[in-house]
């Protein structure tokens, strides 16, 4: 799916709002099931079949761990489900993967499957897996609804592209809720903040991206790998917080609060503190559902490492079914150990700034590795950037594209910076705030409208 679906939105929101609106309680969540599922369709109508044979399988397996809870039954319907869940995921996601590594291995000629990736998979599997994982733990009670597990399932604000909301924070407001005005228009608010991020800022600084990356390695200057490297870094984090303020405020309309998913990453001064701050959902389910369960840091130092080691490397696999992402998310592993073994005390002892540029150093190398799939070509693209090649360091090329771009270069370095909560108690606040989401809501529109470069990165996960 490309992002004509934020198109279709804005046909497909107001006609579900209205009809939300009007819909007694008892029927909002088949109602918001149903459509959903048409929002889905929009991309990949044969997959919603799958996503409500997974919304099946993890509600009879809810109340079977539930009814044999304390017995053996129960951990076993658990593991069911756990292998169910994974094995589609793996099946669609990373069958080809396997083959294609086994071919390579032993000299097989086997066939890859070639099936279109389920837009989402990794998000609402990991959604659904949340739901009987914390049924056998004891912290939520099975839902005997059918409906309400495949509208939590399903939801289409954060179907696509997350946050994941685990089941435990919406439990209650999947059998009631109600939407304030000022709730609703908290949800306006944030959908308008997160349609100018992606359409605004993440599109037009990608415009620099994708012509560096459109260009051969050997005319590549030093500078320019810079650039657009920086601009990637930039563009991937607008499209994607971006998309989870929009999913966040379309929640609020619908009467959910779904968590906060980046909290300003690019101000951190370590690793560790910008995997807290990007994409925190998923940091926490891997945090709850595999670092503790595999004994966290309890068991001494080498068991932490290992364990960090495990989380990572399936942090970076969850990304994408080639070796780059897997070398990617080892990559922050090795950080976060070195981190933890000492390197993080060493930086409190710098000065702030010293701490930010060892941080944006090693980030804009880790964005490397995750937007070159050829880790060959990523590797030659870091020599370039590290001055190790005999490319030039500026010509007329770099020149041009400073010019074009420098303007929404700054833009965009500004906006990703808490510069706004700045002028939080300013007194022309109120006056001034209808008239931006206003002139954002309105560039936002015109743009999608006539621009052709729309792309969704977060669409493959």
């Amino acid at each position: 799916m490309v992002f004509s679906s934020l198109v279709f939105l804005f046909v497909f929101l107001p006609i579900t709002l209205v009809l939300y609106s009007i819909s007694p309680m008892k029927l909002k969540n088949l109602l918001l099931l149903i459509l959903s599922l048409i929002f889905y369709a929009w991309g990949e109508p044969i997959y919603i079949l799958l996503m409500l044979f997974s919304a099946m399988i993890d509600y009879i397996h809810g109340l079977l761990i539930a009814k044999y809870k304390g017995r053996i039954g129960s951990k076993l319907f658990l593991l069911s489900s756990i292998i169910i869940n994974i094995g589609i995921l793996a099946f669609f996601k990373y069958a080809d993967f396997f083959i294609g590594n086994v071919n390579m291995l032993i000299g097989t000629d086997f066939e890859s499957l070639k099936l279109p990736l389920p837009i989402g998979i990794s998000f609402y599997t990991f959604q659904s897996m949340s739901y009987t994982i914390d049924v056998y733990r004891g912290r939520v009670q099975p839902q005997k609804n059918p409906i309400a597990l495949a509208m939590y399932i399903c939801l289409f604000p954060q179907l696509i592209a997350g946050p994941i909301v685990r089941y435990e924070s919406i439990e209650k407001k999947l059998i009631h809720r109600r939407v304030s005005l000022h709730q609703f228009a908290e949800g306006v608010r944030l959908f308008i903040i997160g349609l100018g991020k992606k359409v605004l800022l993440a599109n037009n600084i990608g415009l620099l991206w994708n012509t560096i990356e459109g260009q051969s390695l050997s005319e590549l200057t030093v500078i320019e790998s810079w650039l657009g490297i920086i601009a990637f870094a930039l563009q991937i984090y607008f499209d994607f917080s971006g998309y989870s303020d929009m999913a966040r405020g379309l929640g609020r309309m619908f009467g959910f609060n779904f968590p906060i998913n980046f909290q300003y990453p690019y101000i951190s001064r370590s690793i560790t503190e910008f995997w807290r701050r990007w994409h925190m959902t998923l940091g926490g389910w891997f945090r709850d559902y595999v670092y503790i369960p595999l004994g966290g840091s309890r068991e001494g130092k080498l068991k932490l490492y290992v364990n960090l080691f495990i989380v990572w490397g399936l942090t970076g696999f969850w990304h994408g079914a080639t070796w780059n992402f897997v070398v990617w998310g080892l990559y922050f592993g090795v950080f976060i150990a070195v981190e933890k073994a000492g390197l993080k005390q060493l930086l409190i002892q710098l000065h702030p700034v010293w701490q930010h540029l060892y941080f944006i150093f090693f980030i804009l190398i880790g964005w490397v590795l995750f937007v070159f799939e050829d880790l060959y070509e990523g590797l030659q693209y870091l020599m370039i950037m590290l001055g190790l090649t005999k490319n030039p360091i500026l010509n007329e090329q770099t020149l041009y594209e400073l010019y074009t771009h420098g303007v929404m270069f700054i833009i965009a370095i500004i906006a990703a910076l808490p510069i706004i909560n700045l002028f939080k108690n300013s007194r022309f606040i109120p006056l001034l705030s209808p008239i931006v989401y206003f002139a954002i809501l309105l560039l936002s529109t015109a743009f999608l409208v006539n621009e052709s470069y729309n792309p969704f990165l977060y669409f493959r996960f």
